[in-house]
């Protein structure tokens, strides 16, 4: 299916890897130029040759100062997808001050901060797309994932307070809810789980694909195939939404 975007401009967050890099290498297989941004510029040099050519930038979302310079280099694009990295682990009874500020800084300022940068242009154009990668946590709260659940949610409700506010400009505001995907990230929550409970690898790992109707975690390429359609041109009359590749885990309607 042709998705309408070739030479569209758009800019991955995280594209270094996991469902960032899949989704950066599925946005330019239908004809985006692709840039892509996260801290590790040696993970970046690796990931635009994976994906066939791409600029590359790098980028800690937590030093927000940097965002309006980070902009401007970046120039103009159409398509955004704000994809950032995870808090520790832990709950969210007894976290320090600074595990809030630093986690609220990378995971959401970040992301209001850059999508306010990059809106002018496309609705200028009248023609833009944002999506934003939450987590299930959001909905259905993930125990040892205290912060995340909690900032996770508060994209969700800004997302929804934003998108009718540009869509008469063309421009969409979409979210995009992964559950467990094959990813480092989940690795690292299976191997919490290990640690905390002293069981095998293999037996928390059969237990969260118990919790999934699917019975297996997706993967990046799946997640990735919903997000470019999002970023489409054919998603055209699709904003505020809230795309779930789950596997059928959320439970609720």
């Amino acid at each position: 299916m042709d998705l309408r975007i070739s030479g569209r401009r758009a800019l991955v967050l995280g594209g270094n890897r996991g469902m960032g890099l899949a989704i950066a290498k599925a946005l330019s297989a239908e004809g985006a130029h692709v840039a892509i941004a996260a801290r590790d510029p040696d993970a970046l040099a690796t990931a635009a040759r994976e994906i066939g050519g791409a600029r590359t930038f790098a980028l800690d979302l937590a030093d927000t100062a940097s965002l309006p310079a980070f902009a401007a280099a970046v120039s103009d694009i159409d398509i955004l997808v704000n994809n950032t990295g995870g808090p520790p682990y832990g709950g969210a009874i007894g976290r320090e001050t600074a595990d809030w500020e630093d986690s609220f800084r990378a995971m959401l300022l970040s992301v209001i901060r850059l999508t306010d940068l990059f809106l002018p242009t496309m609705r200028a154009q009248r023609w833009g797309r944002v999506l934003t990668l939450v987590s299930t946590g959001a909905v259905q709260p993930i125990a040892l994932l205290g912060i995340s659940n909690t900032l996770r949610a508060g994209l969700i409700a800004w997302s929804k307070s934003i998108a009718p506010e540009v869509a008469k400009e063309g421009v969409t505001v979409n979210v995009l809810m992964p559950g467990r995907i094959a990813t480092e990230r989940v690795q690292l929550t299976d191997q919490a789980a290990v640690e905390r409970e002293g069981l095998p690898i293999e037996t928390i790992r059969q237990r969260s694909w118990s919790q999934i109707p699917m019975v297996r975690y997706g993967t990046p390429e799946e997640v990735a195939a919903v997000a470019a359609f999002a970023c489409s041109d054919l998603a055209s009359y699709v904003t505020g939404s809230v795309f779930r590749v789950d596997g059928g885990y959320v439970r609720h309607v």
